[in-house]
């Protein structure tokens, strides 16, 4: 995917449905299962749901909770104020929100950083929670 191939030309209006399926054309998202064999392979599941939602649905027990508006600080390799697991470019990602619509604008926006290898969970938290993939409690 080129980092030019989603956006809307100059002057194009785009409304949000029509943004999301374009960006998602160039996303191999994944289903619920699919995303807990690529944490257990060595992928990054990053939540990027707000504290409220958290708190009230629980986590996925390893993944690396940024909120959003933090997400390509903290997951860009070069940058100054990247998490530690943000090690390479490489790095194959799964950004997760409540139900999977924010979250493929975000891997989208990841992989203009570079993180070639970013995706989406289709349907989110939610598609991960009755799947009964594991979820605890937040503290």
């Amino acid at each position: 995917m080129t980092t030019g191939s989603t956006a809307a030309a100059p002057g194009e209006r785009v409304g949000i449905d029509e943004l999301l399926e374009r960006v998602r054309e160039g996303l191999d998202r994944v289903e619920a299962p699919e995303a807990f064999e690529a944490a257990e392979g060595g992928a990054l599941l990053v939540d990027i749901r707000y504290q409220a939602l958290r708190e009230r649905d629980g986590l996925i027990p390893g993944a690396l909770v940024v909120e959003r508006n933090e997400l390509e600080w903290r997951l860009d390799p070069q940058g100054s104020h990247r998490a530690a697991e943000a090690t390479s470019h490489d790095l194959r990602v799964v950004v997760i929100c409540n139900e999977g619509y924010a979250s493929s604008l975000a891997a989208v926006s990841l992989r203009q950083l570079g993180l070639h290898r970013a995706t989406d969970l289709v349907g989110g938290f939610q598609a991960w929670k009755a799947a009964g993939l594991p979820v605890t409690a937040t503290p």
